[in-house]
């Protein structure tokens, strides 16, 4: 079944349960509105944030919402690395192409210098700090990391040029403990950890997922209820399960998702052998 066709049977404005989705109809976490609050004033003065979760829970999702509001202020330049495992000298070619300066990697003094000179004119015009916003920092070099500080860092410490957002599993904060990145960790004046989700969240989650694609009766309580007590407090779980269970309802062409199409979906069946007494 084609995307058209199954959106089409249950009146659907985009699959609720698949990543690409529109930004405005994304579910906030408890805890995100004042995370985004901060980071608004933390664009004022630069520095550093933090948002870190085991896989699934959404890090990647608060980036993309981060990232919606920053850019709905005037004047603030939000950059997105899409490559942190990058060597030193691709950190400074993804760099430049980010803020627009024509960086050479056999220059990194050179280049140092000219995002330095770029971030302090756009602040000197606008009093914002450019922002970076990079996803599954854990993947960083540590001299990548470093470098993110050093070039924030002017004045002797005293200013800061940058606001930088990092992301990752709980691999990230672990890493803050290495001594040469323990400099960068204790920088961090904002965090977001998030933890797996209780079953009314994941059921809140449900609800508002269900009803901004335009489909509200897509499921009943009682399967909302069944997916938010399997999900294991994940939301990639929940999305996965929920997901294959729309494109079986709507191979069986049903009206809406139930209960039922969960157990023959997800329940162990027993053993042919076990039940013939072998």
């Amino acid at each position: 079944m084609n995307d058209k066709k199954l959106l089409a049977q249950y009146g659907l404005k985009w699959n609720p349960f698949l990543p690409d989705i529109p930004v405005e109809a994304l579910w906030s976490p408890q805890g995100t509105d004042a995370f985004f609050f901060r980071v608004e004033s933390l664009v004022m003065d630069g520095g550093f944030a933090l948002i870190c979760g085991e896989p699934g829970l959404g890090k990647s999702k608060i980036l993309q919402m981060l990232e919606h509001r920053l850019k709905r202020i005037g004047d603030v330049v939000v950059g997105v690395m899409e490559r942190p495992q990058s060597s030193l000298g691709d950190f400074y070619r993804e760099m430049g192409s980010l803020f627009g300066v024509n960086l050479s990697p056999s220059n990194r003094y050179g280049g140092f210098k000219a995002l330095r000179e770029r971030w302090k004119n756009h602040i000197k015009n606008t009093l914002f700090r450019p922002v970076l916003l990079i996803d599954e920092a854990q993947e960083m070099l540590i001299p990548c990391l470093n470098e993110v500080r050093l070039l924030g860092s002017d004045q002797f410490d005293s200013q800061c040029l940058l606001t930088s957002i990092l992301s990752g599993d709980m691999r990230l904060p672990e890493r803050f403990r290495n001594a040469a990145l323990v400099s960068l960790g204790s920088r961090m004046r904002v965090r977001l950890k998030l933890e797996p989700y209780k079953h009314h969240e994941l059921l809140d989650y449900l609800e508002h997922a269900v009803s901004q694609a335009g489909a509200p009766q897509l499921m009943n309580e009682t399967l909302m209820e069944t997916l938010a007590d399997h999900a294991a407090g994940n939301l990639r779980v929940l999305n996965t399960m929920a997901a294959e269970m729309l494109f079986e309802g709507a191979r069986k062409e049903m009206v809406q998702l139930d209960e039922k199409l969960f157990l023959e979906m997800y329940s162990r069946q027993p053993d042919s052998r076990k039940r013939k007494g072998r």
